[in-house]
């Protein structure tokens, strides 16, 4: 038996298989009053606006609007699909998008011309986790 609950909006998931997903997929992501969130902490307010303009482009380039918590050092993001009345495939698929964007930083694959943000206090904006 199939724990989806179908809409015309999409089928949502039930608040175990939300779990599972998010602990497969995105595991600092946590479900709170019906909503995916997450908890980006910045470094102070620059850092905080430069995390708000990237959910926003993310999120009007998919058609799926987040409510957004901002304060000086962190930003909330909260995802449901309100004409579903739940959480769904779009919700997983945008919160995925905006963690990899806003948690993204150079790595090994990357080419070595892109050397990352440096190790020190005054230029560290975002709190990786």
């Amino acid at each position: 038996m199939s724990a989806w609950r179908k809409t015309s909006a999409g089928e949502t998931y039930t608040d175990e298989e939300i779990q599972a997903r998010l602990q497969a997929e995105l595991p600092r992501w946590y479900v709170e009053d019906g909503w995916l969130r997450r908890k980006y902490k910045t470094s102070g307010w620059k850092a905080t606006l430069m995390v708000v303009n990237t959910v926003g482009h993310l999120a009007e380039a998919a058609w799926h609007h987040p409510d957004l918590t901002v304060s000086y050092a962190f930003v909330v993001v909260k995802l449901v699909t309100h004409s579903a009345k739940g959480i769904t495939d779009k919700d997983f698929a945008l919160a995925a998008k905006i963690e990899e964007v806003v948690m993204w930083q150079p790595g090994a694959a990357e080419p070595r011309v892109l050397e990352g943000t440096p190790d020190d206090p005054r230029f560290k904006y975002l709190k990786y986790d």
